[in-house]
């Protein structure tokens, strides 16, 4: 069973640790998986009770962009594909 996060706690994402997460849109995630010609699968995995992934409400077979800030590159963008936690 997953756990919630209530949005009135604390906003995760206003940390300076955490980067930013971003759920693709469905045309969006199509569009990136055809640019890349890759499945889904191929992607790196984030869990679903993760908890920027709990906060942000990302669903298994979503993808979820993170831009991270880079000292030399001004941003790092990395895709992740939601899946479900085996617990």
């Amino acid at each position: 069973m997953a756990k919630t996060i209530e949005k009135k706690q604390l906003d995760i994402l206003q940390h300076k640790l955490v980067p930013n997460h971003v759920i693709l849109s469905d045309k969006e995630k199509k569009d990136f998986l055809e640019k890349l010609k890759i499945t889904p699968d191929q992607l790196p995995k984030i869990i679903n009770t993760d908890p920027v992934a709990m906060y942000i409400d990302a669903k298994p077979g979503q993808i979820v962009k993170i831009i991270r800030k880079s000292h030399t590159a001004k941003e790092a963008v990395a895709y992740r594909l939601v899946v479900e936690s085996n617990e």
